[in-house]
């Protein structure tokens, strides 16, 4: 009886991951997806925008955009994933972190503690599976917006939340490059090289100290997220979630000043990529643009 049990809760894990790398993200290069919820609280409206990049493979980008209403509350999640090696990893974490978030028992009272539980029970489950994800892994930054009031932003890797207040750029997320993480990676066994005209890498493979997935790195890597709560009020703006592809070629402060006089998050959203391109950015270019009020 345990066995078949066994059985069926692995068979139903297997369906949830082969769904996922079926599930494609939608066409780079259509824009569409802008929407608004009316919360009790502020209005939230938000517009996104991904465009395959020129680095020789095929998009390994994701995207959330979404509302949900659960237990009475206005829910909206938002999230970025960047691949690598691969989009396996990255689809799969479209189709089920937020679901693993949300799941947890304790995500009403201790959003934050849930959170860093969701992220790491999903990494577990990416590595036990690997057989059908494959190596590759992905980094994620993700914001869930709670009645138009709380935002809380948690990200591992170098996928980057900023917020507009008041007009100024206030990085939300931690860069999770390896040069900063070096003392960790060492004590593990690892090592950081920098060559000459490259970026620091974790065994001279990976650029970002953390993220999810990558079997053949994990003991080396961290997929511990920071986490951060804003409450909203008057004098936040908006915030831009996007994939170093963006970030790489723009400043925080450069990218909220490009789009702080656009009131449509699509068009911005639009603008902030258009922009990445005009300024050479060759990797794939992911952007979600939220206002408030």
């Amino acid at each position: 009886m345990v066995n078949s049990v066994m059985e069926a809760d692995r068979s139903g894990l297997l369906s949830k991951i082969k769904r996922a790398i079926c599930c494609n993200s939608p066409p780079p290069d259509t824009g569409k997806g802008k929407c608004k919820s009316k919360s009790s609280i502020n209005r939230v409206s938000h517009g996104f925008h991904l465009v395959e990049g020129k680095s020789g493979h095929n998009m390994e980008d994701y995207h959330v955009a979404e509302y949900r209403k659960i237990n009475g509350h206005s829910l909206g999640l938002f999230a970025i994933f960047d691949g690598h090696l691969g989009d396996r990893v990255p689809s799969y974490l479209k189709e089920n972190l937020f679901n693993n978030i949300l799941e947890q028992s304790n995500f009403w009272e201790y959003p934050k503690l849930a959170i860093g539980n969701a992220y790491h029970s999903t990494d577990k489950l990416i590595l036990e599976n690997a057989v059908e994800l494959g190596p590759g892994g992905s980094t994620a930054v993700t914001a869930i917006v709670i009645d138009g009031k709380d935002l809380w932003i948690a990200n591992v890797g170098d996928s980057r939340a900023v917020v507009c207040e008041r007009g100024s750029a206030n990085q939300l997320t931690v860069d999770h490059e390896p040069h900063s993480e070096r003392k960790r990676i060492e004590k593990q066994g690892g090592f950081v090289t920098t060559l000459p005209g490259d970026v620091p890498r974790v065994n001279g493979q990976l650029a970002v100290a953390r993220a999810f997935g990558d079997q053949s790195l994990k003991a080396h890597l961290s997929s511990e997220p920071d986490i951060r709560h804003v409450p909203i009020d008057s004098t936040i703006e908006f915030v831009i979630l996007a994939s170093d592809g963006l970030w790489k070629v723009m400043k925080n402060q450069e990218a909220v000043d490009l789009v702080k006089s656009i009131k449509d998050p699509q068009m911005a959203a639009r603008r902030l990529t258009a922009e990445a391109l005009a300024r050479k950015s060759k990797d794939d270019i992911s952007c979600i643009v939220i206002r408030f009020g």
